[in-house]
């Protein structure tokens, strides 16, 4: 028997999230260096800066919508989506998922020393696909990621790639499975108007197949073409939760007051 679309497929209950931010120590030292010298002279680490990245943010997301997360930089949409995957701890509330969230570029973790074709079948692998599944989607794969129209890209390492080829071809490997929940961070804000057709596409094709799909993009016109539905996050607190179209012009409007950080296009 068919699931009700209606099923919720996330559920956070008033989500708190702090995380440690450690500075790097004077003259330029990186972090690991800075650590392993206060090591050396029995010298006791900073406590560091506490960011209260989310702050008591409840909503409950379903089968089948394509959600939005809008906001200034640093205002908890990052975090937020770490925490419905859980890779980042709550503190205080609860997150309920149905399923095992997918967070783009996470679980298909690529390795730059390797090449795009075996970044494909790890990458796959990472996803949940079975051997015979990838190698049956791997030309589909490639194709959808545009990497090789120019040149044999898929056979050289990935630490040639651009940014932008590398998240297509994170997006690829991501798309081509279904997920009870596949949370996208920027990856559509990358490539040509035809790959991010393709991918709005695919995102629809997700949403049939009764997943539901978190998109976090700086680019308002991206989340009203793709999202029905928006949650708009301001230092760490839910502003607005409701249709794309009404949540992204109460944006703009905020943005658009004097002295009021302004949004990338």
């Amino acid at each position: 028997m068919a699931e009700d679309p209606k099923t919720p497929t996330v559920i956070a209950d008033g989500v708190h999230v702090t995380y440690t931010v450690h500075g790097g120590h004077p003259g330029g030292r990186g972090a690991a260096t800075a650590a392993l010298g206060r090591m050396l002279q029995r010298r006791t680490a900073p406590a560091g800066r506490r960011v209260h990245a989310v702050k008591g943010v409840s909503f409950v997301a379903h089968r089948g919508e394509a959600i939005g997360l809008i906001g200034s930089n640093g205002s908890g949409k990052s975090t937020l989506l770490k925490a419905v995957a859980g890779l980042q701890p709550v503190d205080r509330g609860r997150i309920y998922t149905h399923g095992q969230p997918s967070l783009l570029g996470v679980n298909a973790a690529l390795m730059d020393d390797l090449t795009g074709e075996r970044n494909v079948i790890l990458g796959g692998l990472a996803m949940g696909m079975s051997r015979t599944e990838v190698e049956e989607r791997y030309d589909e794969i490639v194709d959808f990621s545009g990497i090789n129209e120019k040149d044999d890209a898929i056979s050289r390492p990935m630490r040639t790639y651009s940014s932008g080829m590398g998240a297509r071809l994170r997006f690829s490997i991501a798309a081509a499975k279904s997920h009870d929940v596949l949370l996208i961070d920027e990856a559509l804000s990358t490539g040509d108007a035809r790959f991010r057709r393709r991918s709005q596409q695919r995102i629809d094709e997700l949403r049939a197949e009764a997943g539901t799909v978190f998109l976090v993009s700086h680019s308002n016109s991206t989340i009203t073409e793709t999202c029905d539905r928006a949650l708009w996050l301001e230092a760490g607190t839910l502003r607005m939760d409701g249709p794309a179209k009404e949540v992204v012009a109460a944006y703009e409007e905020f943005t658009a007051k004097p002295g009021a950080k302004k949004p990338n296009k």
